[in-house]
């Protein structure tokens, strides 16, 4: 079996406690990788840590204006030079040693797409509701048997990930992944992972990206 390189795709906005750790985590991986971090023109010393964590295998590039997750992860994919890649946040909630069991399942499997889903139990009401209705509604308008539509990690082929000609620059990134591949019906493979949320106070604000990604997921099913 040929060995696959991965993008890494590390979107960062005022992570400056926990990006170096999850970066050297990343970079132990036993797969052929390539990690790009995006700044999203971070304010709380981020941008030193990410600056120097550039080497050998870790590409840095750095947004002059606060923009988005979504804008981030778009502006990783137009650099990326791997066969496929995956999106990792650089907060700590998911596990990096979850990434080559994604890269696995998909080349055994012979899919372009897996998504890892998450045990949300753990999560506050409002945001574990919020998460389970979203994949409800996903579901129903996409006839889709999703278990965590909004999960970070979504490893895809570079060539399909790039053919979905992604627009959005927030959080509804994750909707709009989900809802141009359902409608093409793409086969989505989905594996288990590990998933602590963090303590500290989400970017993520329900009320607001909850509406935006419910919105995106509406649009994307009746527009192209």
């Amino acid at each position: 079996m040929a060995t696959l390189k991965v993008s890494i795709l590390v979107p960062v906005f005022n992570e400056v406690e926990s990006i170096r750790p999850v970066v050297e985590l990343l970079l132990d991986l036993p797969i052929n990788k390539e990690l790009i971090i995006v700044d999203d023109c971070s304010t709380d010393g981020s941008s030193e840590v990410v600056a120097s964590l550039e080497c050998d295998g870790v590409r840095v590039c750095r947004h002059m204006h606060n923009l988005g997750k979504g804008a981030a992860i778009r502006t990783g994919l137009d650099i990326a030079t791997g066969d496929v890649v995956v999106i990792q946040d650089a907060d700590l909630e998911y596990d990096p040693a979850d990434i080559p069991v994604l890269l696995e399942t998909l080349q055994k499997q012979s899919v372009r797409v897996v998504y890892g889903y998450r045990d949300l139990s753990q999560q506050r009401f409002v945001v574990r509701w919020g998460n389970s209705f979203l994949t409800l509604i996903t579901n129903l308008l996409f006839n889709g048997r999703l278990k965590d539509m909004e999960s970070c990690y979504k490893m895809l082929t570079l060539e399909l990930a790039r053919s979905l000609n992604l627009r959005s620059v927030r959080f509804e990134i994750e909707a709009e992944i989900t809802a141009k591949l359902l409608k093409r019906r793409e086969a989505i493979v989905q594996v288990p992972i590990k998933y602590v949320p963090r303590v500290q106070k989400k970017k993520l604000v329900p009320f607001k990206d909850g509406p935006q990604g419910l919105w995106a997921l509406i649009r994307f099913r009746f527009t192209d």
